[in-house]
């Protein structure tokens, strides 16, 4: 069974930078697609990035876009978030998912598709 640990998170003013980042125990996740969802004060929680195994395909929530940038290190065992340009909107607890796919450049959109989550790490952009 993998499980999934997130750090990185923190308080930022608006416009800085963070990295989170996603280390996977238990399994190698070189055959997992992954993803970064968010949940924000009173909100459900949404999709941010997906990024398929092989690490060559992605795909990112409009807002986000060239903004933040999702990448992978199959051999570290780590998926990563570059959040650049924060804006107070992207305030919200941050969890990676993981989801064991045959595909090598698939990449999954849905929060129900995914059956392995980290435990979140919170991000606060003021203003």
């Amino acid at each position: 069974q993998v499980q999934l640990v997130e750090s990185g998170g923190g308080l930022v003013q608006a416009g800085g930078s963070l990295r989170l980042s996603c280390t996977a125990s238990g399994r190698v996740i070189s055959q997992f697609a992954m993803a970064w969802f968010r949940q924000g004060p009173g909100t459900e929680r949404e999709f941010v990035a997906a990024i398929s195994w092989s690490g060559t395909f992605s795909y990112y929530t409009e807002s986000v876009k060239g903004r933040f940038t999702i990448y992978r290190d199959n051999a570290e065992n780590t998926l990563y978030l570059q959040m650049n340009s924060l804006k107070p909107e992207d305030t919200a607890v941050y969890y990676c998912a993981a989801k064991s796919s045959s595909f090598r450049e698939r990449y999954y959109l849905r929060e129900t598709e995914y059956p392995i989550w980290g435990q979140g790490t919170q991000v606060t952009v003021s203003s």
